[in-house]
C-alpha cells in the first residue's frame, strides 16, 4: 500500500496577520464597550450622589426651618437673611429651647454650613455673637450669585412669587413667611454630569402670630 503524504505546514503568513487583525477588532470592540459602560456606570453613580447630597441636605434644612420660634431672649425668630447666609431661632434638638442658627455657604471650600448657638443659662438668656458650634451640611455645593441658595417671600406667594430683596431689610424681615431654599450640587463640577438641582418651600408655621 501506498503511503499518504501528509501536509503539517503551519499557517501561512497572510492567514497569521488576518487572524490577528481579527483579534485586534474584536479587543477593540470590547475595550470600547467596557470604557463607554464604565463611563455610564460612573455617570449614573455621581449623578446619584450628587442627588443624595442635595435632597438631604434641603431635607434638613426645611425641617429646621419649620422648627423657627421666638429666641430665648425675646428677638424675633428671624435675625438676618439673605442669599447665601440665613440667622434664625429654632428649636433643632428637640430641648425646647431655641438655639441660634447660622446657615451659610463657605463658597472657598463649597461647603454649606451649619452653626449652632445654645442661649445662655443667665436671665435673660445669651447668645454668643458667633457660632459655638459648626458643622458641614452638605460639601460640593456650587449656587452662584444668580442661584441663591435662599429665597424668601411673605404669604401672599400664590398670587406673587417674587420674593424679598436681600439682605432683607427691617421694614420686611418680619414678613417673612415662606423660605425656598435651592441647593445645587456637582462632585466634579469640570466633568459630567452637570450639578443636581433640589429645592423645597418651608412655610413657616410658628410665625402665624406675627401679622404684617
Amino acid at each position: 500500500m501506498k503511503k499518504k503524504n501528509i501536509n503539517f505546514s503551519g499557517m501561512s503568513l497572510i492567514e497569521m496577520i488576518v487572524a490577528i487583525a481579527i483579534f485586534s477588532l474584536g479587543i477593540s470592540g470590547f475595550s470600547l464597550l467596557f470604557i463607554k459602560s464604565w463611563k455610564t456606570n460612573a455617570y449614573i453613580y455621581e449623578a446619584g450622589q450628587d442627588s443624595f447630597i442635595a435632597s438631604r441636605a434641603v431635607n434638613s434644612l426645611v425641617n429646621n426651618l419649620r422648627r423657627i420660634k421666638q429666641a430665648e431672649n425675646g428677638d424675633y425668630p428671624i435675625k438676618s437673611a439673605s442669599d447665601f447666609d440665613l440667622v434664625a431661632y429654632m428649636d433643632i434638638d428637640d430641648d425646647n429651647k431655641a438655639e441660634k442658627i447660622h446657615y451659610y455657604l463657605n463658597q472657598d471650600s463649597d461647603e454649606l454650613r451649619l452653626g449652632v448657638s445654645q442661649p445662655s443659662a443667665s436671665n435673660p438668656p445669651v447668645y454668643a455673637s458667633g457660632d459655638d458650634v459648626v458643622s458641614v451640611l452638605a460639601m460640593h455645593v456650587v449656587n452662584s450669585a444668580d442661584q441663591p441658595i435662599f429665597s424668601y417671600f411673605s404669604n401672599n406667594y400664590l398670587s406673587d412669587n417674587t420674593p424679598f430683596e436681600v439682605p432683607v431689610g427691617s421694614e420686611n424681615i418680619n414678613n417673612i413667611k415662606i423660605i425656598k431654599a435651592n441647593i445645587l450640587v456637582d462632585i466634579r463640577p469640570y466633568n459630567s454630569p452637570d450639578h443636581i438641582t433640589i429645592e423645597s418651600f418651608a412655610q413657616l408655621r410658628n410665625l402665624k402670630d406675627y401679622e404684617e
